[in-house]
């Protein structure tokens, strides 16, 4: 009974101060990890519900996870393969089948390394490793892809979880992200899907809000994405008085900068939306944050196979950004460096 009373306290805590933070700003990188401490600390006390089964669940668990684990990159590069099938053998068309190798060859490494030692009774010590560049160079490549692995997974739960959110639908404006349009006028099924979604979020409002469209003209299209996307909006029943098009944009920070000049420009109150993909949800979020524009994310469905290449894209790019390449390979070098603490005593 003490241990579920203590584990439960410490998941409160834990899920307490994730919610806390989420309420202050959703964009927050930080929210990520947060949200991991969180799910990570019901797992004891999960485990102290089960009573005397406790060794059992866990010894289940345990083992899922690592099926889990042997699964993932396997599923990654049969994805990869589907993607070239669909997409074409474009850059990033490649990249859940790159993520897939790498991390097969990460998890090769290490049974390879660990296998490797005749001692089973105890860690490996300097010497095993200072011998032998084989096991330093495993070492590395095993610590490599698993803090890889797991800075990605804590960055897809929390962009999951941004779908679940309970949200209000008395939205003033909706802003929808715009995307390349097909032989230069056709809207694609990923815009179609974000128009969609925006349409749906627009009918179920108490008070039909302003829709926002937004996409300039690209180089090889023969019309604005936000006046194609306004077409589509009407042949869909949409009034052309609630449609206020951005069509000068030419990036996503752009769509999300020259739409706030809009809203900027008018009275009232102005609740807004932002409606994109839902694996993109996040990056706008903190682009908003950035030119001081608050508003509820909302992310539009993507197919299934599109969606871990689209994701991986967005995991890219945030860690692009200075601050956040600094952190990420800061953790990556505590890491490596953790690994071989155990083997200097």
């Amino acid at each position: 009974m003490r241990a579920l009373i203590v584990t439960g306290l410490v998941s409160v805590l834990c899920w307490g101060m994730f919610l806390l933070f989420l309420s202050r700003d959703r964009s927050r990188y930080r929210n990520c990890y947060l949200l991991f401490i969180a799910l990570v600390s019901l797992l004891p006390f999960l485990l102290s519900l089960a009573g005397p089964f406790m060794r059992y669940v866990a010894t289940i668990l345990a083992n899922a996870l690592l099926a889990g684990l042997l699964i993932v990159p396997f599923f990654l590069i049969y994805n990869g393969i589907v993607m070239m099938r669909k997409e074409g053998r474009h850059a990033p068309q490649l990249l859940s089948l790159g993520l897939g190798i790498a991390i097969l060859l990460g998890e090769a490494a290490f049974f390879a390394t660990f296998a490797g030692f005749h001692r089973t009774d105890q860690f490996p010590t300097a010497e095993d490793f200072y011998h032998s560049a084989y096991y330093v160079i495993g070492a590395v490549i095993s610590a490599t892809v698993f803090y890889g692995s797991m800075a990605f997974l804590i960055f897809m739960l929390y962009t999951l979880f941004l779908q679940i959110i309970p949200r209000k639908n008395d939205f003033d404006y909706i802003i929808i992200h715009g995307a390349g349009l097909l032989e230069g006028e056709r809207i694609s099924k990923l815009l179609s899907d974000r128009l969609d979604k925006a349409i749906e979020v627009y009918r179920k409002d108490p008070t039909p809000p302003k829709l926002i469209p937004s996409g300039g003209q690209g180089a090889d299209e023969n019309l604005s994405e936000a006046e194609a996307m306004k077409n589509y909006l009407i042949a869909h029943g949409i009034p052309e008085t609630d449609i206020l098009m951005e069509d000068t944009s030419t990036t996503t920070f752009e769509n999300l900068q020259y739409s706030k000049r809009i809203l900027d420009s008018a009275e009232g109150r102005k609740y807004t939306a932002l409606v994109t993909s839902n694996y993109h949800v996040y990056r706008a979020l903190r682009y908003c944050r950035k030119i001081g524009l608050q508003c509820t994310g909302i992310g539009s469905h993507v197919a299934f196979y599109y969606w871990p290449s689209a994701l991986i894209r967005e995991f890219i790019a945030i860690h692009a950004e200075k601050k956040h390449a600094v952190l990420f390979v800061a953790g990556w070098l505590l890491c490596v460096a953790a690994l071989f603490i155990p083997v200097l005593y």
